[in-house]
């Protein structure tokens, strides 16, 4: 699996893009402006170092995700459960579980994921 670690502040960033793409640069300094109180520097500096990460691209002032967010997720995910717990996705959700209640959508739809993920094991 490729490295698809983003720290706080670069997974904040993406997900503005993600959501908002092809994004003008000015636009996204914007918009961070607006909701997390940064500097358009901070912006700029954080668009080139994703850029040369290969997270984004930036072209005649218009930003792209060049990673989409599933595979960051994914990454991210399989991270926490092989750290914080030994690689058991079992132990993974018991520890999200305890002390919560699903609602019965949410009951049947982790069902239906585990069942789909059952199908492609055959």
């Amino acid at each position: 699996m490729e490295d698809y670690q983003l720290h706080e502040a670069e997974y904040r960033l993406m997900d503005l893009v993600w959501s908002r793409e092809p994004i003008n640069s000015t636009q996204l300094a914007r918009l961070c402006l607006e909701q997390y109180g940064w500097k358009k520097s901070t912006v700029y500096n954080l668009i080139r170092k994703l850029c040369a990460r290969g997270f984004l691209a930036s072209e005649d002032a218009t930003v792209t995700a060049l990673v989409d967010r599933g595979a960051v997720r994914r990454y991210e995910s399989a991270q926490v459960v092989g750290h914080s717990f030994g690689g058991s996705l079992p132990a993974f959700v018991a520890a999200f579980l305890t002390g919560r209640k699903l609602s019965a959508a949410e009951a049947e739809a982790l069902r239906r994921l585990i069942d789909e993920s059952e199908e492609g094991h055959d």
